[in-house]
C-alpha cells in the first residue's frame, strides 16, 4: 500500500482532497479513506493499483499551495536524515553573504546560483568564488555567522523529532565549517561535515582546505552512515535544493528537493515547493503534537 500525503499548514480544505482523490482515481487508482495527520494541514490518502510515480505526477502541482509526498506507507518514519545547509537548513548562501562583506556579492552570488542549477562543477566554482574572497578579515565570519544566518523555519522541529523518535541527524555542506558547525549544535543535529576556509594571518587565504567536501561526499556519508546503523536505504531520508545535492537525494529512501533549482526538483522523490520543514515531518506521520520543543 502507498500513501499520498497532502500537506498545506492550516490551509487543506475537504475540497482539495476529494480533488486528489479524484485525481488517483484517474490514473486507475483505488483511493482509500482519507485520515487526517493534523485536521487542516496534512491528511493522508492511501491507494492500490495504481503506479506510485503516475499518482504522483497526476498530484503535483494540481491543487495551489499544497505541497504532496507520494511513498509506501510501510517505513515512513525515518531513521536518518542527511541535510544541506545554505538555503535548506539556514535562509541564506553563506558564501554570498561573505562577499556582500567584500562588496562583491552580485559578481559571487551569479557563480553560485549557476552552480546550484549544475551549470557549473560544484568544486571548481567554489574554488573560484572563494579564492575572490581573499583578504577579506576572517572576523566577518563571526559577523556573518551573527548578523547574516538564519535557521530555516521548520528546521529545528523537524531534527529534535526525529532525533527524538531514534533517527540520526547529520548535517553535510558544501558551505563552511565556521557556520556549519554553530549551526548543526543550533538545529541539534548529532554531527556536521563541511568546507573549512583557510586563514593566512588575519585574513582569508582565499582557499579551501582538502578534501573538498562536495556532491559525492554527501552520497558517501549517506551510505556510510547508514551502513554503520546497520539500516536499510528505504528508512533514510536527505533534503537539500541545489545540483550538488542529487547525488544523496538519488541514493536516499525519501529524496526530498526543499523549494530547489529545477534540476533538483526533477531528481527527487518529493518536491517541497510551499511549506517549511514542518512538511516533513507530516510526510513522516508526526501530528503537531508529537512534535519536540
Amino acid at each position: 500500500m502507498f500513501i499520498a500525503t497532502l500537506i498545506a499548514a492550516d490551509a487543506l480544505r475537504d475540497a482539495a482532497i476529494e480533488k486528489a482523490r479524484d485525481a488517483i482515481a484517474g490514473v486507475g487508482g483505488v483511493p482509500g479513506e482519507a485520515r487526517w495527520i493534523e485536521p487542516g494541514s496534512a491528511c493522508d490518502l492511501g491507494f492500490a493499483r495504481a503506479d506510485s510515480a503516475n499518482v504522483r505526477a497526476a498530484l503535483e502541482g494540481l491543487i495551489a499551495g499544497v505541497d504532496i509526498v507520494v511513498q509506501p506507507a510501510v517505513g515512513r518514519a525515518k531513521r536518518l536524515l542527511v541535510a544541506d545547509m545554505d538555503s535548506t537548513m539556514i535562509t541564506v548562501e553563506c558564501i554570498d553573504e561573505l562577499a556582500d562583506y567584500g562588496g562583491i556579492k552580485a559578481q559571487v552570488a551569479e557563480v553560485t546560483e549557476r552552480a546550484m542549477r549544475g551549470e557549473l562543477d560544484f568544486e571548481a566554482a567554489l574554488e573560484a568564488r572563494v579564492a575572490l574572497l581573499k583578504g577579506l578579515d576572517a572576523g566577518v565570519l563571526a559577523r556573518c555567522l551573527a548578523e547574516r544566518v538564519r535557521i530555516m523555519p521548520g528546521a529545528e522541529a523537524l531534527v529534535r523529532t526525529m532525533r527524538a523518535n531514534g533517527a540520526r541527524a547529520v548535517l553535510v555542506s558544501g558551505g563552511f565549517t565556521a557556520f556549519a558547525d554553530p549551526v548543526a549544535a543550533r538545529i541539534g543535529f548529532d554531527h556536521a561535515l563541511s568546507n573549512r576556509l583557510e586563514i593566512d594571518g588575519s585574513g582569508l587565504a582565499g582557499t579551501v582546505a582538502r578534501p573538498i567536501v562536495g556532491a559525492e561526499t554527501k552520497r558517501a556519508t549517506l551510505l556510510s552512515e547508514a551502513a554503520s546503523m546497520g539500516i536499510a536505504m528505504a528508512e533514510t531520508l536527505a533534503i537539500g535544493d541545489g545540483a550538488n545535492d542529487i547525488p544523496m537525494i538519488e541514493a536516499a529512501g525519501l529524496g526530498v528537493a526543499y523549494h530547489a533549482k529545477p534540476r533538483t526538483a526533477a531528481a527527487a522523490d518529493a518536491r517541497i515547493e510551499h511549506g517549511d520543514l514542518t512538511t516533513l515531518l507530516y510526510a513522516q506521520g508526526y501530528p503537531r503534537a508529537e512534535w519536540a520543543a
